[in-house]
């Protein structure tokens, strides 16, 4: 395919440049600005912040990139709503997690090629991907970026 090289530099830069965008609002925030809901009766940011590292963590295994780096908070941020009394790791520790986690997860995206991009994840078997073959990594780290919108949306109104 001709257009395989665009594609794959357009997701990626989608990727990137929500990713970038998120750091840099919770590089903003503070702790106490974290702390509080994005609406009465809804997550906090902390919980999302959480949430994303979890989420973007199981990008690892679900590419075949590797292990996660912290499995241990897919019950608190992913199987589990905020404030379900679940342990939650101090602030400090999550932006901990969150340098490291992208770190990590950047360079094992780095080392893929333009056509393990467009190949099937782990969560798709041969036979469904023969049939749906947009069922790739490429689709999938794009509906993360999404997905780091939508958040995006929520977090901002912790600046206020």
């Amino acid at each position: 395919m001709q257009n395989q090289p665009l594609f794959v530099k357009m997701g990626l830069l989608t990727w990137e440049g929500q990713l970038k965008r998120v750091t840099s609002l919770f590089n903003s925030l503070t702790d106490e600005q974290l702390s509080k809901e994005i609406a009465p009766g809804r997550n906090t940011g902390i919980y999302l912040m959480g949430h994303l590292i979890a989420v973007h963590d199981a990008i690892l295994p679900l590419f075949g990139l590797g292990e996660r780096l912290h499995p241990e908070l897919e019950e608190t941020f992913i199987s589990s709503p905020d404030k379900s009394g679940k342990p939650i790791p101090s602030l400090l520790q999550l932006r901990a997690y969150w340098t490291e986690v992208h770190g990590h997860l950047g360079e094992r995206l780095a080392s893929l090629s333009e056509e393990q991009w467009l190949q099937r994840h782990n969560s798709v078997s041969e036979e469904d991907f023969i049939k749906e073959p947009h069922r790739n990594k490429l689709n999938v780290l794009i509906g993360r970026a999404s997905h780091i919108a939508y958040h995006l949306g929520q977090l901002v109104l912790l600046k206020n």
